[in-house]
């Protein structure tokens, strides 16, 4: 069996906002066609580890590695920064982020949405990128709303419009950063289906999640961070059904997982 490789590798990362230290020495690495789950009590570092992966925030120390290309830094401390903009474009666009509060453009159809970016940003042909985004949101099941606008769309269906536009750009890795969590339940499920549907095709995945059944469900890995450093880590199976630390164990029992009882 071919050993997966790295698409993602985060080195001894430290992440602080004026003296708050959110993230500690942390290490994660994802590989390809794996999904990796981050787990944890609000606080703990979950979201700023994923916008710091996507290069959206500026970690102050540790290396991000992207398929073997190790980001460029200029500058120290707070005013550490990525030095090669070419880099940075080539990073922000073979990585999709999905976001909890979806952040569609409200000024475009939901078309124009997934179609925005590979146009305008990997300046690909308008007509092959609009049959690719008819097809994905035909994939989610929100194609007979591509001419609506998204405050004409529920938030079920806006969040699924949000992963059909991450799609679009043909990642080598998505980002989700607690996509359920804006939803209520009946229209978490038809977001949860969607990932559960790219986890089976083999998407390389970082999902931050509240919901553990979820995570139980579709991650080969799952990460469990507390006070922005790493607890513990492993197989969903391990995690979920024989927590070491006295920490996870009180974190699960609040959650509501089922997969386990």
């Amino acid at each position: 069996m071919t050993e997966k490789l790295p698409v993602i590798e985060i080195l001894d990362l430290h992440k602080s906002y004026d003296n708050l230290d959110v993230l500690k020495g942390v290490d994660l690495v994802a590989h390809e066609g794996c999904v990796v789950s981050l787990i944890g009590a609000s606080g703990s570092g979950k979201s700023t580890l994923l916008r710091c992966a996507n290069l959206l925030e500026n970690s102050q120390h540790g290396d991000i590695i992207f398929h073997g290309d190790k980001v460029k830094w200029a500058g120290q401390g707070a005013a550490r920064h990525p030095s090669d903009k070419h880099q940075l474009r080539n990073i922000r666009s073979q990585l999709s982020m999905v976001f909890q509060q979806f952040n569609l453009w409200s000024h475009m159809t939901i078309l124009q949405n997934v179609t925005e970016a590979p146009i305008t940003v990997l300046q690909e042909s308008p007509d092959e990128v609009e049959a690719r985004a008819r097809a994905l949101l035909k994939k989610v099941g929100i194609l007979d709303k591509a001419g609506m606008y998204p405050a004409q769309l529920s938030g079920g269906q806006q969040q699924r419009a949000g992963i059909a536009r991450a799609l679009a750009m043909n990642p080598k890795a998505i980002l989700l950063d607690e996509p359920t969590s804006a939803l209520d339940p009946e229209m978490e499920q038809e977001v949860v289906q969607v990932i559960k549907a790219l986890a089976d095709e083999g998407r390389t995945m970082i999902l931050v999640t509240h919901d553990m059944n979820l995570a139980y469900d579709v991650s080969d890995h799952v990460v469990f961070l507390h006070e922005g450093k790493i607890l513990e880590e492993g197989s969903p199976q391990t995690i979920f059904k024989t927590p070491k630390s006295d920490r996870l164990q009180q974190f699960l029992k609040s959650t509501k997982i089922t997969k386990v009882q």
